[in-house]
């Protein structure tokens, strides 16, 4: 018998960032960004809850990465494609970072991540954003 979760987010990433990247292929200069947006949506999936953060990826999706949120010291986001979509930089207690990379929907699970965060270590949530 598990723990029962909710799940804020359960996806991969945005189609515009493949689209994007597609479009750039055409020029032989940026075909290593269309091939990592290839992989990425391919292989790439998010499980965001309310106890933690799973990343499903590597080749063929074998690797698989869970961060519970009492690790998490600091979140930073970055908006791309004019802000449909964005990456999010969790940062943990050992210094390490993991990063979230073209995932819609970025400022509100942003927040979600801030504020688990906040809840799990008693800091206040504008300690845990940068």
């Amino acid at each position: 018998m598990g723990i029962k979760e909710e799940v804020f987010y359960e996806g991969g990433p945005h189609v515009g960032d493949l689209i994007i990247n597609i479009l750039l292929g055409f020029t032989v200069i940026c075909l290593p960004l269309t091939v990592g947006a290839i992989v990425r949506s391919l292989w790439l999936r998010y499980r965001i809850t309310d106890r933690r953060i799973s990343i499903t990826g590597g080749w063929q999706g074998r690797d698989r990465t869970d961060i519970i949120f009492s690790e998490v010291v600091k979140v930073v986001k970055v908006p791309r494609g004019f802000g449909g979509w964005g990456d999010i930089v969790v940062t943990l207690k050992d210094g390490s970072r993991l990063e979230i990379r073209a995932i819609p929907r970025f400022r509100e699970i942003y927040d979600h991540i801030a504020e688990k965060a906040a809840q799990k270590t008693g800091k206040p949530v504008d300690a845990v954003k940068a």
